[in-house]
């Protein structure tokens, strides 16, 4: 991508105002996105993206500066920008170690690249997902189908004398589908993601997703207004972990810990859930959406555990907030591309399954929201305090589920909801989704057995 005797001499360059590290992030990415909507091929677009970003550190003062010229004056130029907003000390100027090339293990078996497949093979898988969700039912007015696909290359090396690089390759399908009535309209989703070539899009179960996809939304057609209270909720699995991504694990990271902006901060040791709850970020699970070889720093992707049997025992942590924290980088740092400076994020967060099994958790809950599917919400990072949607809920009653309920909402605290819950399952699932912060929006998954949880308000429209 770059020799090795250039980038050398870049991150020289931006020593040379003081800084104590420096660092260069060398992108090049291929991407496609198609659109299947109403049977046609609204969208096929293919693109190719590389930039590179360079970071300079003066103590905890950080600075980031990318560019598209990978020319070395237009390096250079970029690095010496950098350089100048940092404070250091002209006479103590940082000489770099000389840049070592690591191996890196690849955890993640790729069979066939996203380059290789015709697009006219994408299109079919497409189709065949459009044909099953509108043959669903006569009520499917309309189904949506987004086909994802992306290859990274990266390259990054330091002034501590790191120089490793990497392939990340990940391919995503996601199905919409619409019911109508001719009066209202409800929509149902799945999108299922992997660090996959196109394997994983030729070989998903497309009468499973496709169909689910549907079903939810003919379902939520006719399902009556949720009721509104305070009421235990099951919360089931694969992307109901949304929640605890949000109101937990973005306090998790050290970019709030760092800065006690997170209700976990300077907490370790201390019980923060409850004795069923172990929490953990995974970057080394197989092919799984939000996995990694290395993270963006160059670090190797591991398994964090967070939160186990209630007790907290650490954070995810990235070289800066290291720094602030006085701790050691957890391979946890992420960024959307070289435009962005990287700092912790998650990868694939999870509640680790529990004894209990998804019907001995309905059976034993006498009254209560059961939310099958979760959908998007907001929380404040500060607090934790959250609101999700229920994109697909049933009312529990005498231990057995009874009709669907529609226009459901979860509104809670983070840090509270994680001690309140009393049964995890032992059904384990992963979702994918994507994470926006402040180094852009990043593939993750979001995962956990069937937990219920003893009480939530519950936003409906019956009180």
């Amino acid at each position: 991508m770059l020799n090795k005797a250039l980038i050398e001499d870049v991150l020289q360059a931006a020593l040379e105002t003081g800084g104590d590290f420096s660092e260069v992030f060398v992108e090049d990415r291929y991407t496609n996105h198609m659109v299947l909507q109403n049977s046609r091929l609204e969208k096929n677009l293919s693109g190719r993206d590389f930039g590179v970003g360079i970071r300079v550190f003066h103590g905890l003062q950080s600075v980031y500066a990318y560019t598209n010229d990978f020319s070395r004056a237009g390096l250079l130029k970029a690095a010496r920008t950098a350089a100048k907003a940092i404070q250091g000390k002209k006479d103590g100027k940082t000489t770099i170690i000389p840049l070592l090339k690591e191996s890196v293990t690849m955890l993640h078996p790729i069979k066939i690249m996203p380059t290789e497949a015709a697009k006219s093979r994408k299109l079919a898988v497409m189709r065949n997902a459009n044909d099953i969700i509108r043959n669903y039912d006569p009520e499917i007015v309309q189904a949506i189908v987004n086909l994802i696909d992306e290859e990274q290359n990266v390259l990054i090396a330091n002034s501590e004398g790191k120089f490793v690089e990497d392939q990340r390759v990940r391919s995503r399908m996601s199905m919409v589908s619409i019911a109508s009535d001719g009066a209202d309209m409800q929509t149902g989703f799945y999108g299922p993601g992997a660090y996959q070539g196109f394997e994983f899009i030729e070989n998903l179960d497309l009468n499973h997703y496709a169909k689910e996809s549907a079903r939810i939304a003919k379902t939520m057609l006719h399902a009556d207004p949720a009721p509104s209270g305070k009421f235990p909720v099951i919360i089931d699995n694969e992307f109901g972990g949304v929640i605890f991504h949000e109101a937990c694990g973005h306090s998790l990271e050290a970019s709030s810990v760092a800065k006690n902006a997170s209700v976990f901060a300077n907490k370790i040791g201390e019980k923060v859930a409850s004795d069923l709850v172990t929490y953990i970020d995974d970057g080394t699970l197989e092919n799984e959406w939000g996995s990694l070889n290395i993270d963006d720093e160059g670090e190797k992707s591991r398994k964090n555990v967070l939160i186990e049997d209630g007790i907290l025992k650490g954070y995810m942590i990235d070289k800066l907030n290291g720094r602030r924290m006085g701790m050691e980088s957890t391979g946890s740092s992420r960024r959307q591309s070289y435009r962005f400076a990287p700092t912790s994020r998650m990868t694939n967060t999870y509640i680790a399954p529990g004894k209990s099994t998804p019907e001995e958790i309905i059976a034993d809950t006498e009254f209560g929201i059961y939310a099958k599917y979760m959908g998007g919400g907001s929380v404040n990072p500060g607090t934790g305090d959250f609101n999700f949607a229920i994109n697909e809920a049933y009312l529990v009653k005498n231990g057995k589920i009874e009709k669907p309920l529609r226009g459901a909402t979860l509104i809670g605290n983070g840090a509270k909801t994680i001690l309140d819950i009393d049964r995890v399952g032992n059904n384990l699932g992963h979702g994918a989704g994507m994470c926006g912060a402040s180094s852009g929006s990043l593939p993750v998954n979001v995962g956990q057995p069937m937990v219920r949880v003893s009480e939530i308000t519950v936003g409906g429209k019956e009180a």
